[in-house]
């Protein structure tokens, strides 16, 4: 299953960006690739710059890593609720509530690549469970229908969409 496989009605249009970003992988592929990819740029990161925001009001390096694994958590816990034939509609997360609260400048970028790590391979795992009938199911999050395959290839898009901002941006 590819993304090329997926129709527009599976997403938002608003996820365009994401889905668009997720390659030509099959699902599981891609989760894997970004990861390993991800990790990766992760370890490379200089220790000086994980506080850096590049602008006023924006966050720092830190901050967008644990907006990757938040947004990963939430996505994954729609992909299990909608896998499941859970028909109630969810609500979408307010990410810029969640950013100071979790106050990630404190933790070190160790611990927010240990927290990625665990995050992605229980992504991994859910998605390696489910059956191709499972990932054809959707539900209602945020509005709009979203279905479960469509989801997986999101987070993929997600996260190299915000990997590609700290390079552009704040290296």
């Amino acid at each position: 299953m590819k993304v090329k496989d997926l129709n527009a009605s599976e997403y938002n249009p608003y996820y365009e960006t994401y889905v668009g970003k997720a390659a030509d992988l099959s699902l599981l592929d891609g989760l894997s690739e970004s990861f390993n990819t991800t990790l990766d740029f992760f370890s490379k990161l200089p220790e000086d710059k994980m506080e850096y925001a590049y602008a006023e009001g924006k966050w720092t390096i830190k901050e967008v890593m644990q907006h990757i694994v938040d947004t990963e958590r939430v996505f994954a816990y729609r992909a299990l609720r909608f896998s499941r034939n859970d028909k109630t509609e969810l609500p979408g997360y307010d990410q810029d509530a969640y950013t100071p609260s979790s106050e990630s400048n404190r933790r070190t970028k160790a611990s927010l690549m240990e927290e990625y790590s665990h995050v992605r391979e229980s992504t991994i795992s859910l998605f390696k469970s489910f059956t191709n009938e499972m990932l054809l199911l959707s539900g209602k999050a945020s509005g709009g229908n979203m279905s479960v395959r469509a989801i997986g290839f999101i987070v993929v898009g997600h996260e190299k969409h915000h990997c590609q901002v700290i390079k552009e941006r704040y290296l």
